[in-house]
């Protein structure tokens, strides 16, 4: 009812097609006016509890589930306060969110607000450890060399690789 009458509709044309007179589609207004439908439905049921009080005990147990797991995702991201910008640090709050606070895998990186996949990665790039040993040790030789003169020296020993992946391990 309110969008048609903000969409432009005069307000006793709405009443009249509801079957509600003005004054109730003014009280209406100023009640329910700004609101969600969502937002709606909850200031109602609340209020339906202050009528009945005896269906207090269904909507608080319907309101205690949303209210403990929002209890639970603060209490697991005040415990993983540290600064999660790479993707190695957020693999590493996963699992300790899911050790200290017995929740699954899936609960944690929703909580933490992490894809899943990238708790699951594990990397396919081969190990670059005899590539830095080479280029340090022709590093140290010819210390003024850089990324470029070291690639040379490298290819003299047989050791061939590309020159952007050279100059990745080298800075």
């Amino acid at each position: 009812m309110l969008k048609e009458q903000e969409a432009g509709a005069a307000t006793a044309d709405v009443a009249r097609k509801h079957g509600i007179s003005s004054a109730t589609f003014d009280k209406f207004k100023a009640k329910y006016g700004g609101m969600d439908v969502s937002d709606a439905r909850r200031l109602k049921t609340l209020e339906d509890v202050a009528i009945n009080p005896e269906r207090v005990y269904a909507v608080d147990a319907r309101l205690k589930k949303p209210l403990a797991e929002q209890r639970l995702d603060n209490g697991i991201l005040k415990d993983v306060a540290a600064k999660m910008v790479t993707p190695d640090a957020k693999r590493k709050a996963v699992p300790h969110a899911c050790t200290v606070h017995a929740v699954s895998q899936r609960r944690a990186c929703l909580a933490l607000k992490i894809d899943r996949s990238t708790v699951r990665y594990t990397s396919t790039r081969p190990d670059d450890a005899l590539l830095r040993e080479a280029m340090k040790a022709a590093a140290t030789e010819h210390r003024r060399f850089g990324y470029r003169r070291i690639h040379v020296m490298l290819d003299r020993q047989g050791i061939v690789m590309n020159q952007k992946k050279l100059r990745r391990l080298y800075s």
